[in-house]
């Protein structure tokens, strides 16, 4: 992915790449716990319609140079553009305790004899990944053979954020309000709820605000 946490939003998706989001981080039985969702744009196309059924495998490094696998995700089927579910994984599952340890992520195109193809690859560390805790990471997802033999090879997977809109799923903004709001919704008689924005510029001059009303008439609440 083109970037790193903090990056602004690039203005048009040309190269194939992978977003991380890091929905929360919190403490569980002792446990450093991390909810992670992750959603790819323009994958290489692997099967014979054009299309992929592309799944993720997270490794982490070993103090001998090799990786142990440590997560796979679900097979999204027949998209070049996968959403994948939520997860939630162990910290130390994914670093052993050393934040800037190496993390390892594989694109695969899954096949049904288990023979799945290789797409690309990327690497970062859980620090990094929780620098993007509420902005977002993107990564470029490479395939170094096919870099290795093609000139003209960029990358195999293009950038998004977090305000990508699914046809498949909500996004991260989305699924937090929602996350929220059901809590919230049985203690409030009708239900409404006031909805502010953060961070944008205001008419009519333009100043950037951090905290605005979503709707822009008095005493108007969302319905969650």
């Amino acid at each position: 992915m083109r970037g790193r946490a903090g990056a602004s939003p690039p203005r048009a998706a040309k190269y194939n790449s992978l977003r991380v989001t890091v929905l929360l981080n919190q403490r569980y039985e002792g446990k450093d716990i991390a909810t992670m969702q992750l959603c790819a744009n323009k994958l290489d196309k692997k099967d014979f319609f054009g299309k992929s059924d592309p799944f993720l495998v997270f490794y982490r490094s070993n103090e001998d140079g090799t990786f142990t696998i440590c997560h796979k995700t679900e097979v999204i089927k027949n998209t070049l553009n996968p959403v994948w579910q939520p997860f939630t994984i162990p910290v130390r599952a994914l670093c052993n305790g050393d934040y800037d340890r190496t993390v390892k992520v594989d694109v695969y195109d899954w096949d049904r004899d288990g023979s799945h193809d290789f797409i690309g690859e990327f690497t970062t560390s859980y620090r990094e990944l929780s620098r993007g805790q509420n902005q977002f990471n993107v990564y470029e997802v490479l395939n170094p053979k096919k870099k290795g033999k093609k000139k003209k090879y960029i990358n195999s997977g293009t950038p998004t954020s977090l305000h990508y809109m699914s046809p498949y799923q909500m996004n991260a903004y989305a699924m937090a309000l929602k996350a929220v709001g059901e809590i919230i919704q049985d203690y409030d008689s009708d239900k409404l709820f006031p909805a502010y924005g953060f961070g944008a510029k205001m008419p009519p001059d333009g100043k950037i605000s951090h905290a605005f009303p979503l709707v822009r008439h008095t005493h108007v609440k969302a319905h969650i």
